[in-house]
C-alpha cells in the first residue's frame, strides 16, 4: 500500500464519518420548531409556525417570528423594541394581529 492510497482511503473514511451526520445536522435546522429562518418573511414564518405539527397559537407564533430592532444581538438588548410585522396580502393574519394587539404593517 502506498502513501497516496493510504491517505486517499483515510480521507474517504473521514468523509463518510462526518458527511452524513453533518448533512443531517444542517437539514434539522429547517424544522418549523426552530423558529424564524434567514429567508422567511413575516407571513411565511407565521404560517409555518401555525401550520406545524405543534399548531402554535398566533401569539406564540408571532413571538417566535417577530424581529427586534437590535436584530437579536445581546448589544442593545435593554433598548430593543419589536419591529411591526409585515403582513401584506394576509388579511387573516392581520385580523389575528388586531385581535391580539400586535403592531403590523398593511
Amino acid at each position: 500500500m502506498t502513501v497516496a492510497s493510504s491517505t486517499s482511503s483515510s480521507l474517504r473514511r473521514n468523509v463518510r464519518k462526518w458527511l452524513v451526520p453533518g448533512v443531517i445536522l444542517c437539514l434539522s435546522g429547517c424544522a418549523a420548531e426552530t423558529g424564524r429562518m434567514w429567508n422567511d418573511t413575516d407571513v411565511s414564518c407565521l404560517r409555518k409556525q401555525m401550520g406545524s405539527a405543534v399548531h402554535l397559537s398566533f401569539p406564540l407564533a408571532a413571538n417566535t417570528c417577530q424581529r427586534m430592532t437590535n436584530h437579536g444581538f445581546m448589544f442593545g438588548e435593554a433598548t430593543a423594541k419589536p419591529i411591526p410585522l409585515e403582513l401584506h396580502n394576509a388579511p387573516d393574519l392581520q385580523a389575528l394581529a388586531e385581535e391580539y394587539n400586535y403592531s403590523y404593517k398593511k
